[in-house]
């Protein structure tokens, strides 16, 4: 319970408001009468006010209590839940005077009576007679119940409204079927609120924000891979919010100290949900290097799918990002990261190597995505313009330029790549002395240097610029360059450099499009153009003789 001075009761009275509302409602539709007109749309001021001083008093709470000592976090998720909760609730009561002024449209309240308005009223007086029992006894169980009743809503407006508009068609009583068609749609907007009210139950319980959908999906995840314990034992955290949209999670035990299976234990695993294309990219990226490479990448667990959606359960990974530990461990830790992942990179290149040319895109890929970076930077684009007497191209010409020399240097080989060799998609394991790849959605046979070009650029943009941690990541941008060409020599790959200011180029240009500190992306932009450009001058040249200015890379 909560214990936050007037806030339970205030939220008390307003559930009651409400539900004392909807039965009006309900009542004026059966019966009409101007008194009870007059006090649904009468008491709508009062709930407005009520929910006005709830919203003020979680406020205050929060202000109040920061710091040391102030408000913990799961009082806090249950103060944040009210807030939610009360401002659907006072939708609820809009959307009600809303369906009563509606009646005054009608040329015969009679004629309402033709139609199943009731059994949407009584959905909706039950989810709110049980909502505040569920949030009292943190009952997983009812709020998922509150969360469902949107569903039988709309299933109830879609039976209407196929009826509504088959009598439209016949011209008649069109003024009345109108008004009645708008009282549905306002009744299933009251499900949309509730579905609202559910999810934000569901995260005073949880913690996390997590839609009904996604719930359930964890849910299906977790029976699939045997799991038999009720979700009131799971304990589900947000780890991350992907670009991609994808939701992902740690899935574990709400009861401390409980060790862990062993064998395949959904209760300390991740859980990816998103996109079913997504998730399968994932699920085929994770199965072709369990193949491949055994160790590298997570286990799946469990999959499951549901319409346009996936999920997936998969081995959690202990250790530590690589971006962590480049800006965190001592030098020796550190060295011994990058030893780990050079030799594992080494060994997959030479396990996975196909000796047959493959195009890379690089040119294509920044093609693309130039869309999504001119929309947040529109000055991107250069003209052609005059610099000292010198015709400097503009961005269009330099890519069809450099799309150019791009088909005449094919890879000479291909590997298999991560396909998002991000510093951040990598766990070093110092205990196992093991690093694991993750976000494998991408991975495919392709030449190498789009992983070395993703990388060193992922290294770059690090939003650090204290001078001992810029050392370090110049340290290892060099070092795994050097890498990079020692294996490319042994490999006699003679056009490494000229395709690696070609992909450097491509990730410099297209990671602006999450960058908005304006000299930093602009930066980034220039260099590269001053790439791209090099590449064109060189054309005509051997491009065994072209070398990368990799200055570029380091501030």
């Amino acid at each position: 319970m909560i214990t936050f001075e007037g806030l339970e009761e205030n939220f008390t009275f307003m559930v009651a408001e409400v539900e004392r509302q909807v039965r009006a409602t309900s009542s004026f539709l059966d019966a009409p009468s101007h008194a009870l007109y007059d006090r649904i749309v009468g008491r709508d001021d009062y709930i407005d006010n009520l929910k006005t001083v709830i919203e003020n008093k979680c406020y205050g709470h929060f202000h109040k209590d920061i710091g040391p000592g102030g408000l913990d976090k799961a009082l806090a998720n249950r103060v944040r839940a009210i807030q939610v909760m009360c401002v659907n609730l006072e939708r609820v009561a809009d959307f009600c005077v809303n369906v009563v002024q509606q009646t005054n449209y009608l040329t015969d309240h009679a004629f309402l009576h033709g139609y199943s308005y009731k059994e949407m009223f009584t959905e909706i007086e039950a989810c709110l007679a049980r909502l505040l029992a569920t949030f009292q006894q943190a009952d997983i169980s009812g709020a998922l119940s509150v969360c469902r009743a949107e569903y039988g809503l709309d299933r109830m407006y879609k039976v209407g409204f196929d009826r509504i508009m088959g009598e439209l068609r016949t011209g008649k009583n069109v003024q009345n079927l109108i008004t009645v068609l708008f009282i549905f749609r306002y009744l299933e907007r009251i499900g949309d609120a509730l579905l609202n009210i559910g999810e934000a139950l569901i995260f005073s319980i949880l913690g996390e924000r997590i839609k009904i959908e996604q719930f359930e999906a964890l849910q299906q995840t977790l029976t699939k891979t045997g799991f038999s314990g009720g979700l009131s034992s799971v304990d589900f955290k947000a780890i991350w919010g992907t670009r991609s949209g994808c939701r992902i999670g740690k899935v574990d035990s709400r009861r401390e100290g409980q060790a862990a299976k062993p064998g395949v234990d959904p209760l300390g695993s991740i859980y990816k949900e998103g996109a079913l294309k997504k998730i399968l990219d994932e699920k085929a990226g994770l199965e072709l290097w369990a193949a491949t490479y055994p160790g590298l990448v997570a286990d799946v667990y469990g999959f499951h799918e549901d319409g346009d959606k996936g999920s997936l359960l998969v081995e959690f990974l202990p250790g530590c990002n690589l971006d962590e530990v480049l800006l965190t461990a001592g030098e020796d830790v550190l060295q011994n990261a990058l030893f780990i992942l050079t030799q594992t990179v080494q060994d997959i290149w030479e396990t996975t190597r196909r000796q047959e040319p493959v195009p890379a895109g690089f040119m294509a890929q920044l093609s693309a995505r130039l869309p999504e970076v001119l929309q947040i930077h529109p000055g991107f684009s250069w003209p052609e313009r005059e610099i000292c007497g010198r015709i400097a191209p503009g961005t269009p010409e330099l890519l069809a330029a450099c799309a150019e020399v791009e088909a005449e240097l094919p890879a000479p080989f291909s590997v298999l790549i991560h396909g998002d060799f991000n510093v951040n998609n990598m766990v070093y394991n110092h205990q196992s002395q093991r690093l694991h790849y993750l976000d494998v959605h991408r991975s495919r046979q392709q030449d190498y240097v789009q992983d070395v070009s993703v990388f060193l650029v992922s290294n770059y943009r690090m939003p650090v610029f204290e001078t001992q941690l810029r050392q370090r990541i110049n340290w290892m941008m060099a070092e795994f360059l050097s890498f990079a060409r020692a294996f490319a020599h042994e490999a006699r790959d003679e056009t490494i450099e000229a395709r690696m200011a070609l992909a450097l180029a491509r990730s410099l240009f297209t990671s602006t499009r999450f960058e908005l500190n304006p000299a930093f992306s602009r930066g980034m932009c220039q260099r590269a153009h001053y790439l791209m450009e090099r590449v064109a001058e060189h054309r005509g040249r051997p491009w065994q003789t072209f070398r990368l200015p990799e200055q570029v890379l380091f501030n």
